[in-house]
């Protein structure tokens, strides 16, 4: 297949393409620097110039293809509202041009995003697929993500610390693992599926905190609740204090997927704490 993938320069689209090139699939990959140019030409792909606000590209691409898997997202905090409203206008701008097509049609979910899920599921004669992820996409190249920021909060304040008996879990899943996930959507889930990229469904946060503290010879201590903004910052706090295990035994069953790379605790003990 030919496949346009937006956000394909980025830290899960980059493994994407790779998986899919692999497979035997032709990628196009939307960037919109000579970095990006450079790097989606070094591993075999096509580019296309543009951004997520430019939607003659986005409709120019889609209708070029045989199927789309959509991964960029302007993580914009201080405006997450415009944030959504520019995922939405992508969604509804590519699924136009596939409407009746019978193609596939990929996206992530989003924190309040469901306007974008909607307007995907609405649309006739597309094959339309939600991939939720789980919070935590891990691997030896993550750098933005929640364990990099849990470590440098962790060295900054001398303590490696869990909110109260730190039993709340996380589900996490290995990057490899969520790429394989996404290619497979593409290739063979029914219309309207919503998938779960889940390998651990549910890290019980007080053993993320000792593996962090065991590697960095430091502390590992329980703060209360009300202490989680003032120790991890605003938004990491409410994370870290959630409880939200996950399952993906539907998506296993339909898709024949199957997690086969290190889970969360051993990715952060092997790779994440010398990085």
């Amino acid at each position: 297949m030919r496949v346009f993938v937006t956000g394909a320069t980025g830290y899960i689209g980059s493994a994407v393409v790779r998986e899919l090139i692999g497979a035997g699939h032709t990628v196009v990959g939307l960037t919109r620097s000579d970095r990006g140019v450079e790097a989606l030409r070094e591993v075999g792909a096509e580019v296309q110039r543009g951004i997520l606000n430019d939607l003659d590209s986005l409709r120019a691409a889609t209708a070029a293809v045989d199927g789309v898997i959509h991964l960029a997202f302007e993580h914009n905090l201080s405006d997450f509202a415009a944030s959504l409203t520019t995922d939405l206008r992508a969604v509804e701008t590519m699924g136009a041009a596939l409407a009746g097509t019978g193609k596939p049609f990929v996206i992530t979910a989003h924190l309040n995003g469901e306007a974008s899920e909607n307007a995907l599921l609405a649309l006739a004669g597309v094959r339309s697929v939600v991939v939720s992820l789980s919070p935590s996409v891990h691997d030896e190249d993550d750098r933005h993500g929640f364990v990099p920021r849990l470590i440098n909060i962790a060295r900054a304040k001398g303590v490696s610390a869990y909110i109260d008996d730190g039993s709340n879990r996380w589900p996490a899943v290995h990057r490899l693992d969520a790429a394989h996930l996404y290619r497979l959507a593409l290739e063979s889930a029914p219309a309207g599926s919503r998938l779960n990229g889940v390998g651990d469904e549910g890290v019980p946060f007080h053993d993320i905190a000792s593996v962090i503290g065991r590697n960095l010879n430091l502390p590992v201590v329980s703060i209360a609740r009300e202490e989680a903004e003032a120790h991890f910052g605003s938004f990491l706090g409410n994370v870290v204090a959630s409880d939200f295990p996950r399952s993906s035994a539907q998506t296993q069953e339909l898709l024949g997927w199957r997690p086969v790379h290190p889970g969360l605790l051993a990715d952060i003990e092997q790779h994440y704490v010398n990085n």
